[in-house]
């Protein structure tokens, strides 16, 4: 599947061979391999200029979904994401973001109650200044970017959403749901007022196979798949030897208990890697090869990962073998303290 996709840097045609899947009940036309832009929000080593020709290289190769969040840089992502949209006025980019809970603590909690975390003025207010960040009317899809089912059946939330569409400020509504909770958030979805969920999904963290896609399957809600590289392990250059910069997110993440089973783990896949293939190649390719996925969103803050993730999506996937071999490596985690 080729798109004729703009002009290359040559003044030529470019010829892309993006795939595209269907995201959910919206019918939009998404490319498989979208943009996850946190770390274009203040993460340590970021930069602008960087993240500008990366942003521009990813619509030139193809990707046409952005994610962001108010979250990620206190909305300095979101500036970045739509500067992109205006440069490139005569393409279609399929904007996503997200609202952060009141009390801005991650993940969500059960005993946080829904009056601190989305409070209708408060999803009002920050769907407004993620609009005013991006410099557009509306946006294509808004999403909760904490969740908890406790909150599931108040009727507020899904009020706010019926506003929001019919104002015109957001196209379709979605939630980021807790890391190793990919059922929480079933019955929210359940209630008939989201289109996409955001969940982690890579080979190690399998289970919202379980449950959750095939219940989108059945409701035609859309699915994203974060986080596919397992926070770096599944690129395979993280050793238990890695130490991150003060400040950087990951150094509270890969404490000593899961920097050192994650790397055994990923250690672990090495002898399964075709040549001439990276383990971040196969990793994506992994996702590639489940059809209830629409779109992933790796990080790709620097121009040769945008390359090297926009070409696996080609068709191919992995052969059914190596898929059936991978598929063993799934790894059932529950949250942690360090698990945010």
């Amino acid at each position: 599947m080729e798109f004729l996709f703009g002009l290359g840097k040559n003044g030529k045609a470019k010829i892309s061979n993006m795939r595209y899947r269907k995201f959910g009940r919206t019918n939009w036309q998404v490319s498989e391999i979208g943009y996850g832009m946190w770390g274009m929000g203040g993460w340590t080593e970021s930069d602008d200029n960087q993240s500008v020709k990366s942003l521009d290289l990813a619509l030139e190769n193809g990707v046409n979904f952005f994610d962001t969040a108010w979250g990620y840089g206190e909305g300095h992502s979101e500036e970045l994401l739509g500067q992109l949209v205006q440069r490139h006025p005569n393409k279609k980019i399929y904007t996503a973001s997200k609202i952060p809970p009141k009390n801005f603590k991650w993940p969500a909690r059960p005993e946080y109650s829904f009056e601190e975390s989305y409070p209708t003025q408060h999803v009002v207010e920050y769907t407004n200044k993620t609009l005013k960040n991006l410099g557009l009317e509306q946006i294509d899809l808004m999403q909760f970017h904490t969740w908890d089912d406790v909150w599931a059946e108040r009727e507020e939330w899904q009020r706010a959403i019926e506003d929001l569409k019919k104002s015109g400020k957001i196209a379709a509504m979605g939630i980021s749901v807790n890391r190793w909770e990919p059922e929480n958030g079933i019955k929210a979805l359940k209630a008939g007022m989201l289109d996409a969920v955001q969940v982690i999904y890579n080979i190690f963290d399998q289970a919202p196979e379980d449950e959750l896609f095939p219940l989108c399957d059945k409701m035609d809600i859309a699915v994203i798949a974060r986080v596919p590289f397992d926070e770096g392990t599944l690129t395979g250059n993280i050793t238990k030897e890695t130490t991150f910069p003060e400040g950087d997110w990951r150094g509270t993440y890969f404490v000593p208990e899961n920097l050192n089973s994650s790397v055994e783990k990923a250690d672990a896949l090495r002898p399964l890697i075709p040549e001439g293939m990276t383990m971040a190649e196969m990793a994506l390719r992994f996702i590639t090869m489940n059809k209830s996925v629409s779109t992933m969103i790796p990080g790709m803050r620097k121009e040769r990962n945008v390359l090297a993730n926009t070409a696996i999506s080609d068709g191919n996937g992995l052969t059914q073998s190596l898929f059936n071999e991978l598929r063993k490596h799934r790894w059932d985690r529950v949250p942690t303290a360090w698990s945010q």
